[in-house]
């Protein structure tokens, strides 16, 4: 019997995977395309400065508000909130025409309720995801997770730009009822919601580990939202091409990104991706109007917002949150991403007075300067894990070597039987080594 790696094999529960999959891919598809159709209504509008930033900020006051309180209104049903929030979504989906043809109080109404739809449930999504994933698991099939849904996004564009926005909203409620129905034939009954630990505020935020990852991606929304108008306005009419390409290549490596976060651990994949940002924004400063940059920020952008997408969104605050319920972690850990698009919001009036080649140069020294507080922050990769791995790499290759040598040795030996049976009993033993080990690690 040869030995298995399991980490680079570990068993994964599809059956108990599936609903987590459902949610997260409907939800994650439906609220980009949610911001985009939005943002182009709103803007559309030509409304005075000061309405506009009041539509935006109800938009994600909304969000930010309902994500805080929804935890604490539903804190013995998950399951309803998952419903409740789908179904909100639904009709929040359908109420965009008001926008447009209502008076401005109606208008910011509409505005905060479609807010509301998107924050409510978010975390207790996230953390239902988590809850049903594995240490093991989690970095991979949360990049299967993302890896999906930035295809998904990608296809909601795609029907945005080809048919129009009159019948592309149309799409919106029918992706998000499709989420519902497919939720509910899935959906289990979660018992470990009873059992779970419900830290408070003031604990969770006393957390070294979480300010240490928290202050990196507080840095990083803050640059990249702020950024995004002054990248547009670089790119022009290519910028178009810029979001369709990184999409796909978000795709890709959130698959990647995921594998390699579940094998060396999160703390790595994250330092590499600042690495990557600061890099991306460095040659945009140096030389904004030479194609090469373009195409190195196109690469670079899709390939780093792939691994922090998995990590950031899907995979780091669960780990922190342990075995205690992870929303108030989602929480804390979303909304700077969230609350950070209302600065590019507040940036875009004023991009002309803005230099280019300061405003790049800033981001990519703010970027490498997160990475300092990363190499005090501990690897959330439970030590255990990591052990194991380290244990079964070192006799894999043990066994390699053993076998070759027991090959070596039959090309000269009459007893091939006999041999066969020395290797046999090694592997057994090997196998013994290894659950002795396990007790241990």
């Amino acid at each position: 019997m040869k030995l298995r790696a399991t980490w680079i094999h570990p068993k994964i529960e599809w059956n108990k995977f599936i609903p987590a999959f459902i949610l997260v891919v409907n939800s994650f598809s439906w609220y980009s395309f949610m911001s985009v159709v939005f943002t182009s209504v709103v803007t559309n509008l030509q409304m005075a400065l000061a309405e506009t930033w009041g539509l935006f900020g109800g938009f994600y006051a909304g969000i930010a508000v309902s994500a805080i309180l929804g935890h604490y209104m539903f804190r013995k049903s998950r399951n309803a909130l998952l419903l409740l929030w789908i179904f909100l979504g639904i009709i929040a989906s359908m109420l965009f025409n008001l926008i447009e043809t209502g008076s401005y109080s109606v208008a910011l109404a509409v505005s905060l309720f479609q807010g509301i739809s998107i924050g409510l449930g978010l975390p207790s999504a996230l953390a239902y995801f988590a809850d049903l994933t594995r240490f093991e698991t989690r970095g991979r099939l949360g990049g299967i997770t993302y890896g999906v849904s930035a295809i998904a996004m990608f296809v909601l564009l795609y029907s945005w730009s080809l048919l129009g926005s009159s019948v592309s909203l149309f799409v919106l409620p029918i992706w998000r009822g499709l989420g519902l129905v497919l939720f509910m034939l899935f959906m289990r009954k979660v018992s470990f919601e009873s059992s779970q630990g419900d830290p408070s505020n003031s604990s969770i935020l006393r957390d070294r580990r979480l300010i240490l990852y928290l202050i990196p991606w507080v840095l990083f929304c803050l640059v990249n939202w702020i950024e995004a108008p002054i990248v547009e306005t670089i790119f022009g009419d290519f910028y178009s091409f810029v979001i369709s390409a990184e999409f796909a290549i978000s795709a890709i490596f959130a698959l990647i990104g995921g594998i390699f976060a579940d094998l060396v651990g999160r703390k790595r994949g994250i330092i590499a991706g600042f690495i990557l940002l600061g890099t991306e924004y460095a040659a945009l400063s140096l030389v904004p109007e030479m194609l090469f940059s373009h195409y190195l920020y196109l690469i670079l952008d899709g390939v780093s917002w792939g691994m922090f997408s998995v990590i950031f969104f899907m995979v780091l605050w669960g780990d922190l949150a342990e075995s205690n319920r992870k929303e108030k972690y989602y929480v804390i850990g979303g909304l700077p991403y969230l609350l950070s698009n209302f600065l590019s919001v507040l940036v875009e009036p004023f991009i002309g007075s803005i230099n280019v080649n300061t405003a790049f140069s800033i981001a990519s020294f703010f970027l490498f300067l997160a990475v300092l507080p990363l190499m005090y922050a501990p690897e959330t990769l439970p030590d255990k894990i990591m052990k194991k791995r380290e244990l079964e790499n070192y006799l894999e290759k043990a066994r390699k070597e053993a076998t070759k040598a027991q090959e070596k040795e039959d090309e000269n030996s009459q007893g091939k039987d006999a041999d066969d049976g020395v290797e046999i009993e090694a592997n057994k033993d090997i196998d013994e080594i290894l659950k002795q080990a396990e007790k241990y690690y």
